[in-house]
């Protein structure tokens, strides 16, 4: 990738699936709004393919077959929040980061870039979730459904760049999922896919993925080669 010749370098990071992994929490949550609410429990597999999305827009594909209302979406969204926040106040949160992210975090930051996060996440959560692993303070940036449009929609990558002063050339999005390439090429931004999050790696090449890293050497070796 050429963006290592760029005076300003600019990485943003999706959260769920690629910094950390949710999976358990999420599904849990989503189960317990949708059971709440009459209709049957979704299972993994289903809530893994709509990680990303604004809420309401996963849960209405999760229940597609029920023909939901926009409206009726967001209503079941409060419970998946109530749900979500009543499992975190009870430590039932299980989000464990991704092996060598701090190493990613740590050999970018020595390399002079900017660092940003564009998530589906409320401002809120992505707060405690950075918090719990010490990496509040690593971005510049929180682009979260609280203040920006959902993936794909740009809007997450373009507030982005504009917080830090980046132009789309230079930037580049790291993300597990289609929602996350989409949103880059969207943005006319650079993208990589990280093959250990939610998507299969086949689907991020297809939506415009440079390339798809299995390892966070093998992203450290993406975004910045053999330069020191």
């Amino acid at each position: 990738m050429n963006i290592n010749t760029a005076p300003l370098r600019f990485a943003v990071f999706d959260c769920d699936g690629t910094l950390v992994d949710s999976l358990g929490s999420i599904t849990h949550s989503m189960q317990v709004a949708c059971a709440h609410h009459g209709f049957a429990k979704p299972n993994a597999d289903d809530v893994r393919r709509v990680v990303g999305l604004p809420l309401h827009v996963a849960i209405a594909k999760v229940l597609t077959k029920e023909d939901i209302s926009e409206s009726y979406a967001h209503e079941i969204s409060k419970t998946y929040k109530t749900a979500f926040f009543d499992l975190r106040q009870g430590g039932g949160v299980n989000e464990p980061m991704y092996d060598g992210i701090h190493a990613v975090l740590d050999r970018l930051d020595a390399e002079n870039w900017l660092l940003g996060i564009a998530t589906g996440k409320s401002l809120r959560g992505l707060t405690r979730t950075l918090e719990h692993h010490g990496l509040l303070d690593r971005f510049l940036t929180h682009q979260t459904a609280d203040s920006a449009l959902g993936k794909p929609n740009p809007d997450m990558m373009i507030k982005a760049m504009g917080a830090v002063g980046a132009e789309p050339e230079f930037t580049v999005m790291i993300g597990d999922t289609t929602y996350d390439i989409e949103m880059a090429v969207n943005a006319g931004t650079q993208a990589i896919g990280v093959a250990w999050g939610y998507h299969e790696t086949d689907e991020l090449m297809d939506a415009g993925a440079a390339c798809i890293v299995h390892t966070a050497d093998e992203l450290i070796s993406a975004l910045i080669g053999g330069s020191s």
